[in-house]
């Protein structure tokens, strides 16, 4: 063998290990991306089973329920909406102090039975002007907020959101 066609040898070796290495690695994040998806989003286009992503809206108004779970931890239920669909959630454990009806909210989980989000984690707003940029883009989506006359309202504005179900 000579000296040209060992070093060829090396080098596409090298290449191949790269190769595979990068391979490994993009499909190592892909399965650990969590999508921002909004009620009506999901309603469109169902997200696979067993996918982890985020749900953000507004808590709907009158929607949330709290009772006490099997094994002892508090369970709740509510819904978020968009302004054009909502989204049934449940959720066991303790939820942030920030957490209430008609503010902004981002939950972490994946689709359940029954088309019910079930929420690992509850992520709420930081004070009476913030809105998570991801709800701000869902609400600028449905028609709700127009980015032309200035910035996203306060979420404690939108407490009386309905939304829009389907078929009315």
């Amino acid at each position: 063998m000579t000296r040209k066609r060992r070093r060829l040898y090396i080098l596409l070796l090298c290449a191949i290990g790269l190769g595979t290495a990068t391979a490994l690695t993009l499909t190592a994040f892909q399965d650990n991306l969590v999508f921002f998806r909004s009620p009506s989003d999901i309603i469109a286009e169902a997200p696979p089973p067993g996918r982890n992503f985020r749900l953000g809206g507004l808590v709907e108004q009158g929607s949330v329920q709290r009772l006490t779970g099997q094994d002892g931890r508090p369970q709740i239920t509510f819904r978020v909406t968009d302004g054009n669909n909502a989204i049934p959630v449940q959720f066991s454990g303790v939820l942030p102090d920030l957490f209430r009806e008609g503010q902004g909210v981002v939950t972490l989980g994946q689709m359940g039975p029954g088309n019910i989000f079930m929420a690992r984690e509850v992520l709420a707003r930081h004070d009476e002007n913030y809105m998570p940029p991801e709800v701000a883009d869902a609400l600028r989506r449905s028609g709700h907020w127009n980015p032309a006359s200035g910035d996203p309202p306060p979420a404690g504005q939108w407490n009386t959101l309905e939304p829009r179900r389907q078929g009315s």
